[in-house]
């Protein structure tokens, strides 16, 4: 049964028509055209989907749209517009650390789940905002078939110090 959903996504407030338990990466990627959070397992031990929700990591691929209703959605497109908010100040085009040290640190190879392991490397910082190894270990438990890892890890540590 189809329903009206008002989502607030990237700061953005969107209406959707859709089944409430429609898969909220489904309604991010075919509703809502954002191209971030993408679909690996599609059983939520990937972590290709992840997004945010009220600033905590979950993965869009099991979790229904309902659940994000009146919550703030974040996507990786989102992450400018968040770093330039908690600032207070600056262009919204200004990457967010994460991405900034994904990029320095040369961290992905073939990309694919590199949206989910930004997105779960934000909800971690803002928990602990300077982790240790064994922490970042802990709550990264994104796949990789890269095996980009140690990559991860020095990028993490770089958006930290920023």
């Amino acid at each position: 049964m189809t329903q009206e959903l008002r989502l607030s996504v990237n700061g953005s407030s969107e209406t959707v028509a859709v089944s409430p338990e429609t898969p909220l990466l489904f309604v991010l990627r075919n509703e809502l055209k954002l191209t971030g959070p993408r679909l690996g397992c599609g059983m939520a031990q990937c972590g290709a989907c992840a997004v945010l929700v009220d600033g905590k990591e979950i993965r869009a691929c099991i979790t229904p749209v309902s659940f994000a209703a009146g919550k703030e959605v974040t996507t990786l497109e989102g992450l400018p517009a968040l770093w330039a908010a908690k600032r207070g100040a600056g262009p919204p085009e200004t990457l967010h650390p994460v991405q900034q040290a994904w990029i320095d640190e040369q961290v992905p190879q073939c990309g694919y789940c590199q949206s989910g392991m930004v997105m779960a490397a934000t909800a971690l910082l803002a928990a602990k905002p300077q982790p240790t190894d064994a922490e970042i270990d802990a709550a990264m438990t994104n796949i990789c078939r890269c095996g980009t890892y140690k990559q991860v890890r020095e990028a993490i540590h770089a958006a930290a110090k920023a």
